[in-house]
């Protein structure tokens, strides 16, 4: 007779991934991608070593279904903030303001996400990672090009430099001090919102008018320091 795992059994083993990815996106938030460890990772999930490695053979594994993990639940904000904004090009400010918030809200996993050096490779994890957000990006330049609110442009090419310039701005050691002011943090991501829309040809009166509309808390989180 063939064993089948019951509903209730799937149900724990999903809860049981879930609960050391968890904990594995915990321990890189404090400690950088550098402290995710199979055995430190199982004792914040509460679980045995060993049940570790049953669900990632690797650490290479773990820290690969992290960065996929973290990829995909930004493109959900980015993507709701967009869909809830009214035109194209408030989409795309609401976009890139949402982007450039989670890259100052969570300094240290976002330089993990993004080039933090660890001894395994993640490589290709992190590729696919940005070809996703980049990809969203990309959308919303398309929709508003359509629309006439921007110009005839390389939509793959200005997207591709807009995350990277974000990246580079508010990520790691370039980033800016002061973040666990929520005021300075707030006044971080609209400059960065702000020069992105100018980058791909908004104007400025309007580019200032989107980053208003954008759909930012009106009162934001204390940043983690993100070098």
């Amino acid at each position: 007779m063939v064993y089948r795992r019951t509903h209730q059994v799937m149900k724990r083993l999903a809860a049981r991934r879930s609960a050391i990815l968890a904990a594995a996106r915990d321990t890189a938030s404090h400690g950088g991608m550098a402290a995710v460890q199979i055995a430190p990772v199982a004792v914040r999930a509460n679980v045995a070593a060993g049940t570790v490695y049953r669900y990632f053979p690797s650490k290479a594994d773990l820290i690969s279904e992290l960065i996929a993990e973290v990829a995909r639940d930004e493109l959900i904000a980015i993507r709701g903030a967009a869909d809830a904004a009214p035109g194209p090009s408030s989409a795309l400010a609401a976009a890139l303001g949402t982007v450039a918030l989670n890259m100052v809200t969570h300094g240290k996993l976002a330089w993990g996400i993004l080039a933090e050096p660890v001894d395994v490779d993640v490589a290709a994890t992190r590729l696919a990672s940005r070809r996703e957000i980049t990809g969203e990006i990309e959308t919303r330049i398309v929709a508003a090009v359509r629309a006439g609110h921007l110009p005839a442009q390389d939509t793959s090419l200005a997207a591709t430099a807009l995350l990277g310039a974000l990246h580079e701005s508010l990520v790691g050691p370039l980033a800016p001090d002061h973040l666990d002011d929520p005021a300075r943090l707030r006044d971080v991501v609209q400059t960065a919102t702000l020069l992105a829309l100018r980058a791909v040809g908004v104007t400025d009166a309007r580019a200032r008018g989107l980053v208003v509309q954008a759909a930012l808390p009106a009162r934001m989180p204390a940043g983690e320091h993100a070098r």
